[in-house]
């Protein structure tokens, strides 16, 4: 979230999708019956240290971090909030006062706070306790949230667990301290919301979100055989292709291997972020290849594309949208299509916040090429376009492995650069958060194998 959506929110009145609460020196009592009902109804954005009026009352700036920290973990705690939905909120200064801002997305699955299910309806949060109003909240989430389907007979042999533990690596190396890396494989999963009991019916087992993210090629296949992702360059050969990689396998590989394929045929750009190097490719990539995953609608047979042409760049998937229009920064309310990959994803640090993919591309697009243009469309097809034919007509140039008498080199000024930029961290939680070496059972491992020193460095 950005300072500037803040002002924008604070500038509006309480409504369905907004809250406004005082939060001087604790949290409200009743914040988690609205973490409650937005996560049952269309999600919504929250903001403490501000009346209901939208005037800034602030938070004590002794007690903001212990304000934070518990947000956090008490929505963690299955006794607080069940299924638990980790919250990740974000500190703002305006006017020399201090609030907090937290977008609470929509969820696939029904929760309650201390047993209680809460619902929406303009700027309240409701009690459901009707039996018929609790199953109109399942019903409108079974119906919307495909990722949610529970397939019984799905079982850990059908999954590919080795990718739990490189799961727990990538969560190690974004966020050391994640709660998830305190739960066994069991506890991660029912947490994570891929493991699930419905409620109205009694079935229980692992769902669809579950199979997409570990489950084996072949069990994908049995469970979706339409799933695909077709990454393709057309350029030349404009009838079929010029390079074509098909992807079938899980959601986690998938993304590693749609990466590599950007690596292959997209040339990077230096750039200064203040005083750190970035790489622009990777910047905008990220974001695209994780929202062709994320935010795809998976039971529908459209397959998935990503298709660089002479002139632009085209990414397709098929969509259950909230809106149909063309999307731009400030313009909409972010909105998960499968909250629980999106939630995955954002642990093991290869999705950001909801929203970010439209405000990060408009960031740095026009940085990585000149006069570069971009759409964002949400229809039944999901499009994003970027038109940016002046650097497109370079040749495309394949990346090389470095030459192995250098490999050890150049970790050593990498390392050298991540310490001057993390100085606060020591040297094995550099290695490790930028997947220069990898963290299991307790251990630190190499994370490509062992790279041996060159003449006598």
């Amino acid at each position: 979230m950005q300072i500037e959506d803040v002002h924008r929110y604070l500038a509006q009145a309480e409504r369905a999708e907004l809250e406004f609460k005082a939060a001087q020196n604790a949290l409200p009592e009743n914040i988690f019956d609205t973490v409650c009902a937005f996560l049952n109804n269309k999600g919504g954005t929250i903001i403490l240290g501000v009346n209901n009026n939208g005037g800034i009352t602030g938070i004590n700036e002794k007690r903001i971090d212990e304000i934070e920290h518990d947000l956090i973990t008490q929505s963690n705690n299955k006794k607080k909030l069940n299924p638990p939905f980790i919250l990740y909120p974000e500190k703002f200064v305006i006017d020399n006062k201090h609030i907090i801002a937290v977008r609470v997305p929509v969820s696939s699955q029904v929760h309650s706070h201390r047993g209680q299910v809460y619902d929406r309806s303009g700027d309240a949060d409701l009690k459901v306790e009707d039996t018929d109003q609790k199953n109109e909240i399942y019903n409108r989430k079974r119906n919307h949230f495909t990722e949610n389907e529970i397939y019984p007979y799905l079982t850990e042999q059908h999954l590919n667990m080795s990718l739990l533990e490189k799961a727990r690596n990538l969560i190690y190396s974004n966020n050391p301290e994640h709660p998830w890396l305190k739960l066994n494989n069991k506890q991660l999963l029912i947490t994570a919301g891929l493991y699930a009991t419905d409620l109205k019916t009694g079935k229980e087992g692992f769902t669809l979100a579950a199979a997409l993210l570990f489950g084996t090629d072949n069990v994908i296949r049995q469970i979706l055989p339409q799933y695909r992702i077709d990454a393709m360059v057309r350029i030349e050969n404009t009838a079929r292709y010029d390079d074509r990689v098909v992807i079938e396998t899980n959601l986690i590989d998938a993304y590693e291997m749609l990466m590599a394929f950007v690596a292959k045929h997209f040339n990077d750009t230096f750039f200064m972020e203040g005083t750190t190097r970035i790489s622009l490719r990777d910047k905008i990539f990220r974001e695209l290849v994780a929202n062709l995953i994320v935010h795809r609608e998976y039971t529908n047979s459209y397959p998935a594309s990503f298709i660089k042409y002479k002139d632009h760049v085209e990414f397709k998937n098929a969509n259950n949208p909230k809106d149909y229009r063309k999307l731009s920064v400030g313009s909409f309310e972010p909105y998960q299509k499968n909250p629980n990959i999106a939630r995955f994803y954002r642990a093991i640090g290869r999705g950001e916040e909801i929203g970010s993919g439209v405000m990060n591309v408009s960031k740095y697009l026009q940085h990585y090429a000149k006069d570069a243009k971009f759409e964002f469309i949400e229809d039944s097809i999901f499009l994003v376009k970027l038109n940016i034919s002046t650097y497109l007509k370079n040749k495309t140039v394949e990346t090389k492995e470095p030459d192995n008498n250098n490999k050890f080199s150049e970790l050593f000024h990498k390392l050298i650069e991540l310490k001057l930029q993390n100085k606060n961290k020591n040297i094995a939680e550099i290695l490790v958060s930028n997947e220069l070496l990898r963290f299991q059972n307790g251990t630190i491992k190499p994370q490509n194998g062992t790279i041996k020193p060159q003449n006598g460095t």
